[in-house]
C-alpha cells in the first residue's frame, strides 16, 4: 500500500465514519467555467473518498444518482445490489461501475469488510466506457494494480489543493487513465496474444516497406496461416493484411512526396513500384488525389485521412 493511503489511515476516526476515512467533494457548481472547459467537461469528477476497513459501510440509492460511481475494493469484501435484482461481489483488486441513475445498495462483508477507493464522474465521454455493461473487473497484475494506486495517489493528492482550472484539468486526465487501465487495457490472454501478433507483424511490414511482400511470405515469416492474418487484421485493423500494407506504403510516398525532391516515378520505384501508372491510381485510389496533385500541394488533407 503506497505512502498517501497509509497516512490517511493514520488519521483519526471521523463521526459516524471509519478510521482514516477520506472524502472529497469537487465544488463542480461553484466551478462552472472550468467544467464547461473543453479538456474538462469530456469526463469530470465530482466526489471522490476512501474508506479504509469500513465494516457496516452502507449506503442505498434507490432512484441511483446522476452522476456514475466508480468503486475500487483495495481488500476485504463487499456486495453491491442493483434495483434489478442483480447483485455483485467485490473483491481484493476489483473494480465496478454503478451507472448513472441506477437504483442501488452497496454494503461491506462484516466479517471481512473492504477497503475501497471511490469515485463519482460525469461527463460527454462517458459513454464510450462500458460502464453499462454492469460486469466486475478483475485486476490481477501487479504491474496494473501499482498503476491504479498511482492514480488515485496523484488525484487524492491535487483534490486536496487549490480550485484552479489546471488542477481541473489534471483531475480530468488522471479519472480517464483510472477509467481506461479498468476497461480499456486487453486482459483476455488470447486477445491479448493476438494482437502482439498484428503489433509484430506491423513492425515487420514498416520495416519493408521498400519491397515488394505478399501475403504468404509474410505468413511464413511468423509462422502464421494466411487465414490467421486475416481474421487478426480484420479484427485489430479493418483492413486485410495486403490492404494495410499498401495504406502504409502510401502513407510513406506522401512523406516522400512532400519532403524530398523525388521525381514521382522514383518515388513509386523506392516503394516497389515499377510501374509509374499503377502507382499514381493506386496512389489516388488510397490517397484520394493523384501524387502530382499531392506534391503541387492541391491537397489540403494528410495521409491519415487516407480513404477506407
Amino acid at each position: 500500500m503506497n505512502e498517501s493511503i497509509e497516512k490517511m489511515e493514520s488519521e483519526q476516526t471521523k463521526k459516524d465514519g471509519f478510521k482514516g476515512e477520506w472524502m472529497h467533494v469537487l465544488p463542480t457548481e461553484s466551478f462552472q467555467e472550468y467544467v464547461n472547459h473543453p479538456q474538462v467537461k469530456r469526463l469530470y469528477l465530482t466526489d471522490a473518498g476512501f474508506f479504509p476497513h469500513a465494516a457496516r459501510h452502507f449506503r442505498e440509492r434507490k432512484e441511483g444518482i446522476e452522476e456514475h460511481i466508480y468503486i475500487y475494493c483495495m481488500e476485504g469484501e463487499g456486495t453491491i445490489e442493483l434495483m434489478n435484482g442483480q447483485s455483485y461481489v467485490l473483491h481484493k483488486n476489483e473494480a465496478f461501475c454503478i451507472p448513472a441513475f441506477c437504483g442501488h445498495r452497496y454494503y461491506a462483508n462484516r466479517e471481512n469488510p473492504w477497503s475501497i477507493l471511490w469515485v463519482h464522474f460525469k461527463g460527454e465521454d462517458t459513454e464510450y466506457y462500458p460502464l453499462r455493461e454492469l460486469h466486475v473487473v478483475h485486476l490481477e497484475s501487479r504491474g496494473v494494480i501499482n498503476r491504479m494506486m498511482s492514480y488515485f495517489e496523484l488525484l487524492l493528492q491535487v483534490l486536496g489543493e487549490d480550485y484552479t482550472l489546471g488542477n481541473f484539468i489534471y483531475i480530468a486526465q488522471i479519472l480517464s487513465l483510472i477509467l481506461a487501465e479498468t476497461y480499456c487495457r486487453e486482459r483476455s490472454q488470447s486477445a491479448g496474444e493476438q494482437n502482439r501478433h498484428v503489433t509484430s507483424v506491423i513492425r515487420y511490414l514498416y520495416q519493408h516497406l521498400y519491397e515488394n511482400l505478399t501475403l504468404d511470405q509474410i505468413a511464413q515469416e511468423f509462422d502464421f496461416s494466411k487465414s490467421y492474418l486475416n481474421l487478426i487484421f480484420q479484427r485489430y485493423t479493418q483492413r486485410a493484411p495486403m490492404d494495410f500494407f499498401i495504406h502504409l506504403k502510401m502513407q510513406e510516398a506522401c512523406k516522400l512526396l512532400r519532403s524530398t525532391n523525388l521525381y514521382i516515378y522514383e518515388v513509386g520505384q523506392c516503394l516497389g513500384y515499377q510501374d509509374q501508372y499503377y502507382f499514381s491510381r493506386l496512389f489516388r485510389k488510397v490517397i484520394g488525389v493523384s501524387p502530382k496533385e499531392y506534391k503541387k500541394g492541391g491537397y489540403t488533407g494528410s495521409a491519415s485521412m487516407m480513404k477506407k
